[in-house]
């Protein structure tokens, strides 16, 4: 029997609904904590997410937005954007009564500190067992129950295990591993190389140019991992190489769509965010300051803040020297 008998989900958008759904299968007592307590109030009468359309809620998920509650829970999941990690968890610390479990379910890079999801959960909330959740997966396929797999991270094998034990079921497959910084690398990168994947999707500049941008892309993402020590199966797995493919080849990512609308000189999708954009410009700091090069998320970086255009960016990067294989 898993050690972890409640689960308590901080955050009530479509991730964090199709989390909750995931605990609950999983045989897990589970509580579902809103910011709003209105909209907390909405879902717990009707049993149905707006942002998440078209998936009911299982019964016996407690729906609140009462953190002291969602509190007590034996293990933490954090499903609010990666830029909104800290303030959450510094709301809960003062709730917590034990060192419990808190799972950063969101993928990113802490603007101005260059913090990692797992570093930020320590800081604001220091005798915390930290851990990441990341992987291929898009709210919509996991709520429903299609089959998925995904990476946890924890330091302390038995804790990620454990962890797996709590959230795994028949179409919920988490692998656990020990190498968080590479779960972390990879789940920030990916998303970055997403945006860059749409552009070329957006541009029309073919299934070659895409194949390319992907494996190039993912040369980037595994230089900065084995530079911030990430192990190279990690980079090469699920939360890594997966979860770049995935985020890459489907209009469900919000980066790759985003990516598509620049391509086409097109306004951004309205009402979706893109953790993408937000972590181009640390990732780009970051590299530099590991002395790493990553033209790709240099570019997309440049794009983003307007200091090149589309145009000058393909350029830039076909021109630069012929050089080997990495």
């Amino acid at each position: 029997m898993t050690a972890f008998q409640s689960v308590a989900v901080i955050g009530a958008g479509a991730w964090g609904t199709a989390l909750a759904t995931v605990a609950a299968r999983a045989g897990r007592n589970v509580t579902l904590w809103a910011r709003n307590a209105e909209h907390a109030t909405r879902i717990a009468s009707t049993r149905d997410n707006p942002r998440l359309p078209g998936v009911r809620l299982a019964p016996d998920i407690v729906v609140t937005s009462e953190l002291a509650d969602a509190a007590r829970a034996d293990m933490l999941l954090i499903a609010t954007p990666a830029q909104h990690l800290r303030s959450a968890v510094n709301m809960l610390a003062s709730h917590l009564t034990k060192p419990v479990p808190i799972v950063a379910c969101a993928k990113g890079i802490e603007h101005g500190t260059h913090k990692f999801m797992t570093d930020v959960i320590l800081e604001a909330a220091p005798h915390a067992r930290p851990a990441i959740l990341s992987g291929p997966s898009f709210a919509d396929d996991v709520a429903r129950g299609l089959p998925t797999a995904v990476t946890l991270a924890a330091k302390d094998e038995a804790l990620a295990s454990n962890l797996v034990q709590a959230l795994g079921s028949a179409t919920f497959r988490p692998y656990h591993t020990t190498d968080v910084r590479g779960v972390e690398i990879g789940g920030a990168a990916k998303n970055v190389l997403a945006i860059a994947a749409g552009i070329v999707v957006g541009r029309n500049l073919g299934a070659s140019a895409l194949a390319a941008l992907t494996t190039r892309g993912f040369s980037e993402l595994a230089r900065l991992g084995r530079a911030c020590g990430a192990r190279t199966e990690t980079l090469s797995g699920l939360s890594g190489l997966g979860d770049l493919l995935l985020s890459c080849s489907t209009a469900q990512s919000r980066n790759f769509a985003l990516g598509i609308a620049l391509g086409r000189g097109e306004a951004a999708p309205a009402g979706k965010l893109a953790e993408g954009a937000f972590t181009a410009p640390v990732l780009v700091e970051l590299a530099a300051a590991q002395n790493v090069d990553m033209p790709v998320s240099q570019a997309v970086a440049a794009i983003l803040t307007g200091q090149l255009t589309i145009d000058a960016a393909i350029e830039g990067l076909l021109t630069r020297p012929f050089k080997a294989e990495e």
